[in-house]
């Protein structure tokens, strides 16, 4: 590494609450301003147990990783674990999704925040396509999330505390507002709206998905990636992780259920499926008659967007940074700014990611779908690399140990499996076969770059069949799953798919936990017995 940056580490200057706002500064976006709605598109009244699964998912897997996270505070910790687990071809192919994945949501949320400011300011969007002007503030709002993040951690952090508290206070305000403001619990299980499950009972898994609700509960993983960056990483990032979570649940599910019963009786003619308002609680707003809740909403819906672009710029930066300590980037990537002790070249590349994925997309609803079969794909390395390391490193010391691994694991691996199933064929195959495009990329790599070195050789890709199979079985499934989730060629009935699902997961977390390695990263774990690894301990070859 340049000696003018191989000296330089990342500043530890967040603290426990730091970090509880930082995870819910990126699961508060976009996410509740349409959740509710699109969720009673699928599943009626029932998607209130919607939100309870994805929500259940999220502790589960946020448990999971509570563990890593305490064990390896690191930034970038994400693309981090997989790395110690099970080697650089498993880290590589999950980097790779991750990228995919985060590197899309701050132009993502700054589209949305722009597509609301057209309310103040009308001709920034035409339909759902950005204007010249509209494309100019979207590159606008991705600049201001670049300084905050650029000129260090503590400015992007006190920022970001400030955003999220008020990010909080409007979303409860609303609940309370519309509270007061009308309850009809007959919307509930009303007998001409088709009672409580309208759609059956494949709506309500479809909706987790679908219906942006893993989507919204996106997000709390970003404590863990900032971890290295944390003043006592050990305590705090595992009670963040877990904390975030808690709180998210609680304000989606009753913002779920003010959505329902807060719903005139006249808006509802033809069902749960016919409300197709553009600005859904700014919308429900206006029909109740509450002109004041629509000017804050109306701006709120600019602010929530904006701060979880801000949050997601940082973590992906933070990824970037760990695939450079991975060495699958250059060593440039890696560089910590000497002024603001932040990973800077990440910084920067994380911008100019975004700025080529700044795209218009056809929908809100089209893109949760992909986002969110993406996300989940990258969570369950979670329950895989924390059950792989109590084999392969079982004397690490673990700050928070997770009670019922051998239940808990499983059990949020076929939660996973099920939700990227639920997503359906049209969403699966973009996302498997963009994700099995970095087996590709790794293999081109390999061959070129990395010959003969043992990092990159056999152990490794030994270590990572498991994930490949994996991708191509769950394809496989959503092509001939069942019609109630959008199977190409519907051969599986339903509810017995998703046994089928169950089972075939059960066999694949057994197999990916049995396929961890000891990993160059553990030994040096081990000889050095750190709690953690400072960035030049792991430097880069020069």
């Amino acid at each position: 590494m340049s000696s003018s940056h191989e000296h330089v580490t990342l500043k530890r200057e967040l603290n426990f609450w730091d970090l509880v706002m930082v995870s819910l500064g990126g699961v508060i976006g976009s996410g509740w301003l349409y959740g509710a709605w699109r969720g009673a598109q699928l599943a009626g009244p029932a998607s209130i147990l919607s939100w309870i699964i994805g929500g259940v998912l999220a502790i589960l897997l946020g448990l999971t990783f509570a563990e890593l996270a305490g064990m390896f505070p690191e930034a970038g910790a994400l693309a981090r674990y997989p790395q110690f687990s099970h080697g650089t071809f498993v880290s590589f192919v999950m980097s790779w999704a991750m990228i995919l994945a985060f590197g899309t949501v701050p132009p993502i949320e700054a589209e949305a925040a722009v597509q609301f400011a057209n309310y103040y300011v009308p001709g920034l969007y035409v339909g759902s396509t950005l204007t010249s002007e509209g494309l100019l503030l979207c590159v606008a709002l991705m600049i201001v999330f670049f300084v905050l993040n650029f000129f260090g951690v503590l400015i992007f952090a006190k920022t970001n505390t400030v955003w999220t508290i008020i990010k909080i206070v409007v979303p409860a305000g609303t609940i309370v507002g519309l509270l007061i403001a009308a309850v009809h619990f007959q919307n509930l299980d009303a007998a001409r709206l088709g009672g409580f499950t309208p759609y059956g009972t494949a709506g309500i898994f479809a909706a987790v998905p679908l219906g942006g609700i893993i989507y919204a509960y996106e997000g709390f993983e970003q404590c863990m990636d900032m971890a290295g960056e944390a003043k006592n990483p050990q305590r705090d990032v595992p009670r963040a992780v877990i904390l975030s979570i808690v709180a998210a649940i609680v304000l989606y599910v009753l913002l779920q259920v003010v959505w329902l019963v807060a719903m005139p009786a006249r808006e509802l003619h033809h069902g749960w499926l016919g409300i197709t308002w553009s600005s859904p609680f700014v919308n429900l707003a206006g029909a109740l008659g509450m002109g004041w809740l629509t000017v804050v909403l109306y701006a709120d819906a600019i602010w929530s967007p904006a701060g979880s672009g801000n949050v997601f710029l940082a973590s992906t930066a933070r990824v970037i940074y760990a695939m450079s300590r991975n060495r699958y980037f250059p060593q440039a990537f890696a560089w910590i700014s000497k002024k603001s002790h932040v990973p800077y070249i990440a910084v920067i590349v994380s911008f100019l990611v975004g700025l080529i994925f700044l795209a218009p997309f056809p929908s809100w609803a089209a893109l949760v779908g992909v986002d969110s079969s993406a996300t989940v794909l990258i969570y369950m390395i979670g329950p895989i690399s924390s059950a792989s390391l109590r084999k392969t490193a079982p004397d690490l010391k673990r700050p928070y140990r997770l009670g019922g691994m051998s239940v808990i694991g499983p059990l949020a691996f076929i939660v996973c499996s099920l939700v990227i199933y639920w997503s359906g064929w049209a969403t699966d195959s973009v996302i498997m076969m963009s994700v099995l495009a970095g087996v590709l990329l790794y293999a081109y790599g390999v061959s070129s770059f990395a010959v003969g070195d043992e990092r990159y050789g056999w152990k490794s890709i030994k270590a990572g069949l498991w994930l490949v199979v994996y991708l191509v079985v769950m394809l496989v499934l959503s092509f001939f799953g069942s019609k109630q989730f959008g199977a190409a060629h519907p051969f599986i009935a339903y509810p017995w798919d998703m046994l089928v699902v169950a089972a075939i997961s059960v066999v694949f977390y057994y197999w990916g936990a049995n396929s961890g390695i000891e990993t160059e990263e553990i030994q040096h774990y081990k000889k050095e017995g750190a709690f953690y690894l400072e960035e030049e301990e792991l430097s880069l070859p020069s």
